[in-house]
């Protein structure tokens, strides 16, 4: 993909501003065209680099925040779940979550002695 140096700054890649390509071509002492200035410095970013620019735009933030929130909500439903699936007094009892996972290692410990006697 070539840039033109007239392209808005929303449309170039990783979030690069205008102050990026106007540096690259006061850097352009061989006479190369503005739009191979900006290709070239492109290509020459890290692989973490462009991760890091990727990263950093809103609309990725934005969705990475929304799949974290569809994650969290489907890690307390199977908590919720595993909760209703253990014998404690009173049946109500409020558990963390830790708790929950050590009840449930106990509660399979004595299942499995159950089935060995």
């Amino acid at each position: 993909m070539m840039l033109s140096p007239d392209q808005p700054e929303s449309d170039l890649p990783w979030g690069q501003t205008d102050t990026d390509t106007s540096l690259l071509d006061t850097l352009n002492a061989d006479g190369e065209s503005k739009e191979r200035s900006v290709h070239v410095h492109v290509l020459a970013l890290s692989r973490e680099e462009k991760r890091r620019r990727r990263r950093a735009t809103d609309k990725y933030r934005s969705a990475h925040a929304s799949r974290e929130r569809i994650r969290v909500v489907a890690f307390n439903v199977a908590f919720a779940e595993l909760r209703k699936l253990l014998p404690t007094l009173p049946p109500d009892k409020k558990l963390s979550k830790i708790e929950i996972l050590r009840l449930a290692i106990c509660y399979i410990s004595y299942l499995n002695h159950v089935l060995d006697m």
